[in-house]
Parts: C-alpha cells; structure tokens; sequence
C-alpha cells in the first residue's frame, strides 16, 4: 500500500502546541474571573453582617465618614421626647449619654413607644437623623440576649 492508496477520512487532526496552550490560558482566565466574583460576593455579605447596625455614639463619632449614605443605628427611645406629625413621628434616641434627634417618615410599629430599644434606618441630614423604617426590638428576647446593652443605652430596664 502507498502513501496514494491510503484513506484520509480516518485521520484525526490534532491540535498544535500554540493552540493547546491557548485553550489553557483561555480556561486559567475564566476561572480567575469566576474565583474573583465569587469571593467580591463572600466578602460583601461577610462586612455587611458583621457591621449590622451602629450604637448612635458610633454614628455620632463617624457622622462625617457616614456624610448622607444610609445605614442602621441603634439606641434606646428617650421618655418625653416622642412628638407625633403628619409625616410620622419626631423623637430622641440614646445609647451611652449619646443622644441623636430622630425623624421618621411613615408610621412606626405598634410597639414603638418610650424607653425601649430600637433600631433605625437612614440618613443625617444636618444635625437630625432621617429614618425611613424603624425596627422594635423585642424587649423580653432583647434584653435577654443582651442584659448589659438596655442599661448602657440609658433605658428603664436591666
């Protein structure tokens, strides 16, 4: 049999070295993206647990890094200072002698009254705290879990 006498079609084209190793260099860089999104997300959902909300004396010592973005801030609601509106309801919050003056936009929880601790949503704006949801904290499950925080805060209990 001659080389004229053999069958092509059988054969198998092979890939050269270039073009091997472009497949690898193609495949490392999909790869790289993928291990880098995965970790951007890992990392973003670790800082933003770890950092749920802010004492107002953190947000106090931070107002000028905070500027107007939104974040979450806890404290405890001063007796004497709830003053209803027609947008929602003015009041003062503490947390270790630090008090912030607050204003909501809505309607707060039925439970929202003075001396127990919450935690609101917003922004400074100027020397007032603009909240957009506030958040009761359950007083009896609270202060259970955190028997040293009511009392730090300036509230009734503990």
């Amino acid at each position: 049999m001659t080389l004229a006498d053999e069958d092509f079609s059988q054969w198998k084209t092979v890939d050269g070295p270039g073009r091997s190793r472009a497949k690898l260099i193609r495949s490392l860089v999909v790869l790289a993206v993928i291990l880098v999104a995965l970790g951007f997300v890992l990392f973003k959902g670790a800082t933003n647990s770890l950092e749920y909300f802010l004492t107002v004396q953190q947000a106090n010592a931070a107002r000028a890094k905070l500027g107007d973005q939104s974040f979450r801030m806890e404290g405890v609601v001063v007796p004497g200072s709830v003053d209803p509106t027609p947008a929602g309801v003015d009041f003062t919050i503490r947390y270790n002698h630090a008090e912030d003056r607050v204003t909501e936009i809505g309607n707060p929880p039925e439970l929202f009254q003075p001396s127990i601790p919450v935690v609101i949503q917003g922004h400074f704006q100027g020397n007032v705290f603009v909240s957009s949801l506030i958040e009761v904290k359950h007083s009896s499950n609270y202060v259970a879990e955190h028997p040293t925080r009511i009392k730090d805060a300036g509230g009734t209990q503990g």
